[in-house]
Protein backbone atom coordinates (compact mmCIF):
# COMPACT_ATOMS: atom_id res chain seq x y z
CA UNK A 1 0.00 0.00 0.00
CA UNK A 2 0.72 3.83 -0.70
CA UNK A 3 2.02 5.23 2.52
CA UNK A 4 0.65 8.87 2.61
CA UNK A 5 3.07 11.66 3.37
CA UNK A 6 4.06 13.14 6.26
CA UNK A 7 2.83 16.95 6.87
CA UNK A 8 6.23 18.98 6.02
CA UNK A 9 8.53 20.01 8.87
CA UNK A 10 5.96 18.76 11.28
CA UNK A 11 9.32 18.01 13.80
CA UNK A 12 10.64 21.25 14.74
CA UNK A 13 13.34 20.99 18.00
CA UNK A 14 12.05 23.63 20.37
CA UNK A 15 13.71 25.41 23.11
CA UNK A 16 13.30 22.78 25.75
CA UNK A 17 12.86 23.63 29.35
CA UNK A 18 14.02 20.97 32.07
CA UNK A 19 10.99 21.63 34.09
CA UNK A 20 8.28 20.61 31.42
CA UNK A 21 7.41 17.21 33.49
CA UNK A 22 7.12 18.64 36.63
CA UNK A 23 4.77 21.50 34.91
CA UNK A 24 2.60 18.44 33.07
CA UNK A 25 2.64 16.74 36.03
CA UNK A 26 1.32 19.88 38.05
CA UNK A 27 -1.11 19.95 36.08
CA UNK A 28 -2.46 16.56 36.94
CA UNK A 29 -3.78 15.84 32.83
CA UNK A 30 -5.41 12.89 32.52
CA UNK A 31 -8.55 11.43 31.25
CA UNK A 32 -10.92 9.33 32.79
CA UNK A 33 -11.98 6.30 30.99
CA UNK A 34 -14.64 4.14 30.19
CA UNK A 35 -14.11 0.47 30.66
CA UNK A 36 -13.21 0.19 34.37
CA UNK A 37 -9.85 0.44 35.65
CA UNK A 38 -6.56 -1.21 35.31
CA UNK A 39 -5.90 -4.48 37.16
CA UNK A 40 -2.84 -2.35 39.01
CA UNK A 41 -0.78 -4.98 37.67
CA UNK A 42 0.49 -3.00 34.86
CA UNK A 43 3.48 -0.69 35.54
CA UNK A 44 4.84 0.32 32.17
CA UNK A 45 3.33 0.56 28.69
CA UNK A 46 5.25 1.21 25.38
CA UNK A 47 4.77 4.27 22.48
CA UNK A 48 6.53 4.35 19.47
CA UNK A 49 6.58 7.59 17.78
CA UNK A 50 9.22 9.21 14.79
CA UNK A 51 10.34 12.03 16.87
CA UNK A 52 14.07 10.86 16.21
CA UNK A 53 15.70 14.68 16.75
CA UNK A 54 17.46 13.99 19.57
CA UNK A 55 15.75 17.30 21.54
CA UNK A 56 12.60 16.21 20.07
CA UNK A 57 12.91 12.51 21.37
CA UNK A 58 13.82 13.90 24.58
CA UNK A 59 11.21 16.56 25.15
CA UNK A 60 8.32 14.56 24.04
CA UNK A 61 9.90 11.30 26.58
CA UNK A 62 9.43 14.04 29.20
CA UNK A 63 5.81 14.46 28.37
CA UNK A 64 5.12 11.17 28.14
CA UNK A 65 6.97 10.18 31.33
CA UNK A 66 4.57 13.07 32.85
CA UNK A 67 1.80 11.66 31.15
CA UNK A 68 2.68 8.16 31.99
CA UNK A 69 2.71 8.87 35.93
CA UNK A 70 -0.91 10.71 35.71
CA UNK A 71 -1.64 6.75 34.93
CA UNK A 72 0.55 5.44 36.99
CA UNK A 73 2.75 4.01 34.76
CA UNK A 74 6.35 4.50 33.13
CA UNK A 75 6.42 5.15 29.04
CA UNK A 76 8.85 3.02 27.15
CA UNK A 77 9.36 5.75 24.25
CA UNK A 78 10.66 4.52 20.92
CA UNK A 79 11.04 6.73 18.06
CA UNK A 80 12.21 5.38 14.44
CA UNK A 81 12.89 7.82 11.61
CA UNK A 82 9.30 8.73 10.07
CA UNK A 83 10.02 6.93 6.69
CA UNK A 84 10.21 3.77 7.96
CA UNK A 85 7.52 4.06 11.17
CA UNK A 86 4.77 3.06 8.59
CA UNK A 87 6.55 -0.02 7.43
CA UNK A 88 7.38 -1.09 10.74
CA UNK A 89 3.73 -0.20 12.18
CA UNK A 90 2.41 -2.60 9.52
CA UNK A 91 4.91 -5.46 9.99
CA UNK A 92 4.16 -5.24 14.05
CA UNK A 93 0.26 -4.97 13.28
CA UNK A 94 0.38 -8.45 10.89
CA UNK A 95 2.47 -9.73 13.86
CA UNK A 96 0.62 -8.55 16.80
CA UNK A 97 3.47 -6.57 18.54
CA UNK A 98 2.12 -2.93 17.89
CA UNK A 99 3.14 -0.50 20.74
CA UNK A 100 0.55 0.17 23.10
CA UNK A 101 0.36 3.76 22.68
CA UNK A 102 1.02 4.53 18.42
CA UNK A 103 1.44 7.89 16.97
CA UNK A 104 0.64 8.58 13.48
CA UNK A 105 0.90 11.34 11.25
CA UNK A 106 -2.73 12.06 10.35
CA UNK A 107 -2.82 10.87 7.13
CA UNK A 108 -1.49 7.74 8.14
CA UNK A 109 -4.46 6.47 10.59
CA UNK A 110 -6.94 5.99 7.41
CA UNK A 111 -4.49 3.14 6.33
CA UNK A 112 -3.94 1.76 9.95
CA UNK A 113 -7.15 1.97 10.88
CA UNK A 114 -8.09 0.09 7.89
CA UNK A 115 -6.16 -3.09 9.29
CA UNK A 116 -8.17 -3.79 12.46
CA UNK A 117 -4.89 -2.99 14.20
CA UNK A 118 -6.27 0.33 15.97
CA UNK A 119 -8.88 0.60 18.98
CA UNK A 120 -12.11 3.35 18.59
CA UNK A 121 -11.13 5.98 21.55
CA UNK A 122 -14.83 5.97 22.89
CA UNK A 123 -14.85 2.69 24.63
CA UNK A 124 -12.23 4.97 26.78
CA UNK A 125 -14.36 7.40 27.53
CA UNK A 126 -11.96 9.84 26.01
CA UNK A 127 -12.84 13.24 25.74
CA UNK A 128 -12.92 15.03 21.97
CA UNK A 129 -15.41 17.75 23.11
CA UNK A 130 -14.26 21.36 21.75
CA UNK A 131 -12.09 20.21 18.39
CA UNK A 132 -12.73 21.67 15.57
CA UNK A 133 -14.27 19.33 12.96
CA UNK A 134 -11.19 19.53 11.21
CA UNK A 135 -9.17 17.84 13.27
CA UNK A 136 -11.51 15.49 14.35
CA UNK A 137 -12.20 14.32 10.87
CA UNK A 138 -8.01 13.59 10.77
CA UNK A 139 -8.80 10.86 13.52
CA UNK A 140 -11.53 9.35 12.14
CA UNK A 141 -12.29 6.38 10.43
CA UNK A 142 -15.70 5.20 9.01
CA UNK A 143 -17.26 7.57 11.91
CA UNK A 144 -15.21 6.30 14.32
CA UNK A 145 -12.00 8.52 16.39
CA UNK A 146 -9.24 6.43 16.72
CA UNK A 147 -6.80 9.23 17.26
CA UNK A 148 -6.36 12.44 18.52
CA UNK A 149 -3.73 15.16 17.95
CA UNK A 150 -2.72 17.53 21.04
CA UNK A 151 -1.71 20.15 18.33
CA UNK A 152 -1.82 20.70 14.48
CA UNK A 153 -0.49 23.04 12.02
CA UNK A 154 -0.95 24.38 8.87
CA UNK A 155 -0.02 27.19 6.69
CA UNK A 156 -0.22 31.07 5.92
CA UNK A 157 1.18 33.84 4.24
CA UNK A 158 4.49 35.47 5.79
CA UNK A 159 5.56 38.58 4.36
CA UNK A 160 8.69 41.39 5.30
CA UNK A 161 7.14 44.22 6.59
CA UNK A 162 10.14 46.40 5.33
CA UNK A 163 9.31 45.50 1.69
CA UNK A 164 5.92 46.12 1.53
CA UNK A 165 6.70 49.26 2.97
CA UNK A 166 8.67 50.31 1.03
CA UNK A 167 6.77 49.39 -2.13
CA UNK A 168 4.01 51.15 -0.50
CA UNK A 169 2.16 47.27 -0.56
CA UNK A 170 -0.71 46.04 1.59
CA UNK A 171 -1.04 42.59 2.99
CA UNK A 172 -2.87 40.90 0.01
CA UNK A 173 -6.19 38.94 0.98
CA UNK A 174 -7.68 38.00 -2.33
CA UNK A 175 -5.98 36.58 -5.07
CA UNK A 176 -5.75 39.75 -7.31
CA UNK A 177 -4.31 41.65 -4.28
CA UNK A 178 -1.75 38.93 -4.67
CA UNK A 179 -0.63 39.24 -8.01
CA UNK A 180 -0.44 42.69 -8.05
CA UNK A 181 1.34 42.96 -4.61
CA UNK A 182 3.74 40.04 -6.11
CA UNK A 183 4.66 42.20 -9.36
CA UNK A 184 5.20 45.41 -7.46
CA UNK A 185 7.44 43.83 -4.82
CA UNK A 186 9.49 41.70 -7.98
CA UNK A 187 12.76 43.39 -8.76
CA UNK A 188 16.48 41.83 -9.80
CA UNK A 189 17.43 39.75 -7.51
CA UNK A 190 14.13 39.64 -5.45
CA UNK A 191 10.85 37.84 -6.23
CA UNK A 192 7.69 38.73 -5.10
CA UNK A 193 6.35 35.49 -4.11
CA UNK A 194 7.43 32.13 -3.49
CA UNK A 195 6.28 28.67 -2.76
CA UNK A 196 7.12 25.02 -2.54
CA UNK A 197 5.95 23.57 -5.51
CA UNK A 198 8.07 20.70 -6.15
CA UNK A 199 6.68 16.82 -7.09
CA UNK A 200 6.18 15.86 -4.04
CA UNK A 201 3.42 15.76 -1.64
CA UNK A 202 5.21 18.77 0.01
CA UNK A 203 4.48 20.36 -2.98
CA UNK A 204 0.93 19.01 -2.59
CA UNK A 205 0.26 20.29 0.56
CA UNK A 206 1.02 23.94 -0.40
CA UNK A 207 -1.49 23.90 -3.33
CA UNK A 208 -4.19 22.96 -1.54
CA UNK A 209 -5.31 26.44 -0.11
CA UNK A 210 -5.66 27.47 -3.71
CA UNK A 211 -7.50 24.18 -4.72
CA UNK A 212 -10.02 24.26 -1.73
CA UNK A 213 -10.74 27.87 -1.62
CA UNK A 214 -11.58 28.14 -5.23
CA UNK A 215 -14.02 25.13 -4.49
CA UNK A 216 -12.08 22.34 -6.39
CA UNK A 217 -12.09 19.05 -4.69
CA UNK A 218 -9.42 16.25 -5.50
CA UNK A 219 -12.41 14.02 -5.96
CA UNK A 220 -12.64 15.47 -9.18
CA UNK A 221 -9.07 17.46 -10.51
CA UNK A 222 -10.37 18.52 -14.08
CA UNK A 223 -12.26 21.07 -13.11
CA UNK A 224 -12.99 24.70 -13.53
CA UNK A 225 -11.99 25.49 -10.01
CA UNK A 226 -9.14 23.57 -10.27
CA UNK A 227 -7.64 25.40 -13.54
CA UNK A 228 -8.16 28.40 -11.90
CA UNK A 229 -5.97 27.77 -8.55
CA UNK A 230 -3.28 26.34 -10.92
CA UNK A 231 -3.71 28.92 -13.23
CA UNK A 232 -2.81 31.55 -10.35
CA UNK A 233 0.66 29.87 -9.67
CA UNK A 234 1.58 29.96 -13.48
CA UNK A 235 0.68 33.29 -14.16
CA UNK A 236 2.92 34.03 -10.93
CA UNK A 237 5.36 32.48 -12.41
CA UNK A 238 5.08 33.62 -16.45
CA UNK A 239 5.49 36.99 -14.92
CA UNK A 240 8.53 36.67 -13.39
CA UNK A 241 6.68 37.98 -10.11
CA UNK A 242 7.74 34.30 -8.94
CA UNK A 243 11.04 32.23 -9.40
CA UNK A 244 10.57 29.29 -11.92
CA UNK A 245 12.66 27.18 -9.21
CA UNK A 246 9.66 26.38 -6.89
CA UNK A 247 8.91 23.82 -9.03
CA UNK A 248 12.12 22.43 -7.38
CA UNK A 249 12.28 24.12 -4.38
CA UNK A 250 11.29 22.50 -0.60
CA UNK A 251 9.59 24.67 2.10
CA UNK A 252 12.93 24.90 3.60
CA UNK A 253 14.52 26.06 0.47
CA UNK A 254 11.28 28.77 0.25
CA UNK A 255 11.97 29.52 4.17
CA UNK A 256 16.29 30.28 2.75
CA UNK A 257 14.79 32.69 0.21
CA UNK A 258 12.59 34.76 2.37
CA UNK A 259 15.31 34.94 5.28
CA UNK A 260 18.29 36.09 2.71
CA UNK A 261 15.68 39.03 0.85
CA UNK A 262 15.39 37.25 -2.09
CA UNK A 263 11.45 37.01 -1.97
CA UNK A 264 8.96 39.25 -0.38
CA UNK A 265 6.37 36.54 0.29
CA UNK A 266 6.19 33.18 1.25
CA UNK A 267 3.33 30.47 1.78
CA UNK A 268 4.63 28.61 4.84
CA UNK A 269 4.28 27.09 8.34
CA UNK A 270 4.49 27.88 12.03
CA UNK A 271 7.35 25.65 12.55
CA UNK A 272 9.81 28.35 10.48
CA UNK A 273 8.99 30.95 13.41
CA UNK A 274 11.80 30.37 15.41
CA UNK A 275 14.66 30.58 12.59
CA UNK A 276 12.57 33.53 11.68
CA UNK A 277 12.99 35.00 15.52
CA UNK A 278 17.23 34.62 14.98
CA UNK A 279 17.00 36.39 11.84
CA UNK A 280 17.35 39.93 14.07
CA UNK A 281 17.17 42.37 10.74
CA UNK A 282 14.58 40.95 9.58
CA UNK A 283 10.66 42.72 9.92
CA UNK A 284 8.10 39.75 8.88
CA UNK A 285 4.70 39.32 9.71
CA UNK A 286 2.04 36.47 9.15
CA UNK A 287 -1.52 36.56 7.72
CA UNK A 288 -4.12 33.79 6.30
CA UNK A 289 -3.51 32.89 2.79
CA UNK A 290 -5.02 35.15 0.04
CA UNK A 291 -8.28 33.89 -1.09
CA UNK A 292 -10.23 34.03 -4.81
CA UNK A 293 -12.98 36.89 -3.33
CA UNK A 294 -12.94 39.21 -0.43
CA UNK A 295 -14.98 37.75 2.27
CA UNK A 296 -14.14 34.50 1.64
CA UNK A 297 -12.43 31.71 4.34
CA UNK A 298 -9.59 30.29 3.51
CA UNK A 299 -9.33 26.41 3.46
CA UNK A 300 -6.18 24.99 4.18
CA UNK A 301 -4.82 21.40 4.81
CA UNK A 302 -4.21 20.39 8.59
CA UNK A 303 -1.00 18.94 9.74
CA UNK A 304 0.16 17.15 12.75
CA UNK A 305 -0.05 13.68 14.50
CA UNK A 306 -2.34 11.87 16.56
CA UNK A 307 -2.03 9.93 19.09
CA UNK A 308 -4.34 5.92 19.38
CA UNK A 309 -4.12 2.63 21.09
CA UNK A 310 -3.59 -0.26 19.21
CA UNK A 311 -5.40 -3.62 19.70
CA UNK A 312 -3.78 -5.38 22.27
CA UNK A 313 -4.07 -9.02 24.20
CA UNK A 314 -4.28 -6.94 27.18
CA UNK A 315 -7.38 -4.36 27.94
CA UNK A 316 -5.85 -3.53 31.29
CA UNK A 317 -2.44 -2.31 29.06
CA UNK A 318 -5.18 -0.35 26.74
CA UNK A 319 -6.61 1.38 29.40
CA UNK A 320 -3.68 2.41 30.74
CA UNK A 321 -2.31 3.59 27.30
CA UNK A 322 -5.67 5.20 26.88
CA UNK A 323 -5.35 7.35 30.02
CA UNK A 324 -2.00 8.47 28.79
CA UNK A 325 -3.52 9.58 25.00
CA UNK A 326 -6.47 11.66 27.57
CA UNK A 327 -3.49 13.70 29.18
CA UNK A 328 -1.85 13.82 26.18
CA UNK A 329 -5.03 15.98 24.82
CA UNK A 330 -5.93 17.54 27.97
CA UNK A 331 -6.11 21.52 27.81
CA UNK A 332 -2.62 22.10 29.70
CA UNK A 333 -0.69 19.65 27.70
CA UNK A 334 -1.67 20.86 24.42
CA UNK A 335 -0.85 24.68 25.22
CA UNK A 336 2.40 23.32 26.79
CA UNK A 337 3.48 21.52 23.23
CA UNK A 338 2.01 23.97 21.49
CA UNK A 339 3.80 26.85 23.46
CA UNK A 340 7.04 24.58 22.60
CA UNK A 341 6.78 23.46 19.14
CA UNK A 342 4.83 26.56 17.68
CA UNK A 343 2.05 24.48 16.70
CA UNK A 344 -1.53 24.86 17.19
CA UNK A 345 -3.89 23.57 20.31
CA UNK A 346 -6.14 21.39 18.97
CA UNK A 347 -9.05 22.10 21.29
CA UNK A 348 -10.56 25.48 20.04
CA UNK A 349 -10.72 27.07 23.15
CA UNK A 350 -7.60 26.33 24.11
CA UNK A 351 -6.22 28.15 20.67
CA UNK A 352 -8.35 31.09 20.98
CA UNK A 353 -6.42 31.88 24.14
CA UNK A 354 -3.22 30.79 22.61
CA UNK A 355 -3.67 33.49 19.87
CA UNK A 356 -4.45 36.91 22.07
CA UNK A 357 -0.90 35.29 23.70
CA UNK A 358 1.11 34.63 20.93
CA UNK A 359 0.19 37.31 18.10
CA UNK A 360 2.60 35.23 15.62
CA UNK A 361 0.43 32.10 15.85
CA UNK A 362 -3.05 33.88 15.62
CA UNK A 363 -3.07 33.46 11.78
CA UNK A 364 -2.40 29.91 11.86
CA UNK A 365 -5.17 29.66 14.58
CA UNK A 366 -7.51 31.39 13.05
CA UNK A 367 -6.76 29.10 9.57
CA UNK A 368 -7.04 25.89 11.27
CA UNK A 369 -10.68 26.54 12.38
CA UNK A 370 -11.42 26.13 8.43
CA UNK A 371 -8.72 23.70 7.74
CA UNK A 372 -9.06 20.40 6.41
CA UNK A 373 -8.02 17.15 6.75
CA UNK A 374 -6.66 15.81 3.69
CA UNK A 375 -7.91 12.07 3.48
CA UNK A 376 -11.41 13.80 4.56
CA UNK A 377 -12.76 12.97 1.66
CA UNK A 378 -11.03 10.50 -0.05
CA UNK A 379 -9.53 7.82 2.95
CA UNK A 380 -7.09 5.78 1.75
CA UNK A 381 -6.84 6.36 -1.57
CA UNK A 382 -5.71 10.42 -0.52
CA UNK A 383 -1.85 9.57 -1.83
CA UNK A 384 -3.39 8.51 -5.21
CA UNK A 385 -5.28 12.00 -5.87
CA UNK A 386 -2.03 14.10 -3.89
CA UNK A 387 0.35 12.48 -6.76
CA UNK A 388 -2.27 13.56 -9.38
CA UNK A 389 -2.16 17.08 -7.94
CA UNK A 390 1.18 17.60 -7.82
CA UNK A 391 1.78 15.80 -11.21
CA UNK A 392 -0.29 18.25 -12.93
CA UNK A 393 1.65 21.48 -11.28
CA UNK A 394 4.70 19.96 -12.31
CA UNK A 395 3.45 20.38 -16.22
CA UNK A 396 1.71 23.42 -15.74
CA UNK A 397 4.58 25.10 -14.52
CA UNK A 398 6.81 24.32 -17.01
CA UNK A 399 4.51 24.98 -19.77
CA UNK A 400 3.84 21.41 -21.28
CA UNK A 401 0.82 21.71 -20.98
CA UNK A 402 -2.51 23.87 -19.82
CA UNK A 403 -3.84 23.61 -16.47
CA UNK A 404 -6.81 22.50 -18.16
CA UNK A 405 -4.65 19.49 -19.84
CA UNK A 406 -2.62 18.83 -16.32
CA UNK A 407 -5.36 18.36 -14.19
CA UNK A 408 -6.91 16.18 -16.64
CA UNK A 409 -3.94 13.95 -16.39
CA UNK A 410 -3.44 14.73 -12.75
CA UNK A 411 -6.93 12.98 -12.21
CA UNK A 412 -6.14 9.88 -14.57
CA UNK A 413 -3.26 9.70 -12.23
CA UNK A 414 -5.45 9.99 -9.39
CA UNK A 415 -8.02 7.30 -10.75
CA UNK A 416 -5.90 4.57 -11.84
CA UNK A 417 -7.27 5.20 -15.60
Amino acid sequence: MISPARPPARRIAALLTGTIALVLAATGCGGKTGAGSATGKITSITALDYYTDEREHTHWGEVLAACGKTAGVRVEQTSVPGASLIPKVLQRASSRTLPDLLMLDNPDLQQIAQTGALTPLDQYGIDSSGFTKGILSAGTYQGKVYGLAPAVSTIALFYNKDMLAEAGVAVPGTWDELKAAAAKLARPGRYGMAVDANPTFEGTWQFLPFLWSNGGDEKKLDTPEAAKALQLWVDLVKSGSMSKSVLNWTQADVHDQFVAGRTAMMINGPWRIPALKQAEKLHWGVAPIPVPRTGQTPVTPLGGEVWTVPRSPSKARQEKAAQVLACLNDHSTMRTLAEQHFTVPSRTAVAARYAEQTPSMAAFVQSVEAARARTSQLGVKWPKAATGIYTAMQSALTGRQTPEEALRHGQQIATGH
